[in-house]
């Protein structure tokens, strides 16, 4: 009687082998991802434009009274900041929210000789429409 050959280990393991290794896999990319999205994030959230940006819609009554008190700003901002030196341009969309609705704040800035000049600030409310021009106030 001969008896029946012992498989080796890739034969005993290989069928939770095989999805446990992708499954790691498909978790290391999202996590580089998120990395990613977290590190540009932060940096675009701690620049000088963006945080004048949103100082501004917090101080603005018509602001407030759009959207209510406090105003948070959101995670996702779109847009870039290009700089170079003491120069340097940046195009933003910033979510806020207050507890009577949501807007985006629209930024369209240069920058020069150190200072941010802003062309376009405006805030639209999401719920009418309307548009608020903080470059009046």
């Amino acid at each position: 009687m001969q008896q029946p050959q012992s498989k080796n280990w890739w034969g005993r393991n290989w069928k939770w082998f095989v999805p446990v290794g992708c499954l790691s896999s498909l978790v290391l990319v999202i996590g580089f991802i998120a990395l990613i999205v977290f590190f540009v994030s932060g940096m675009v959230k701690s620049s000088d434009v963006y945080n004048q940006a949103l100082s501004r819609a917090r101080h603005s009554p018509e602001v407030i009274q759009s959207l209510g008190t406090p105003i948070e700003e959101g995670f996702f901002t779109s847009g870039s900041i290009n700089m170079s030196g003491s120069s340097g341009e940046a195009e933003l969309a910033i979510p806020i929210s207050g507890p009577v609705g949501n807007g985006t704040i629209y930024v369209e800035a240069r920058k020069s000789m150190g200072e941010w000049t802003f062309l376009q600030l405006v805030v639209e409310v999401e719920q009418t429409g309307e548009r608020i021009n903080l470059l009046n106030n």
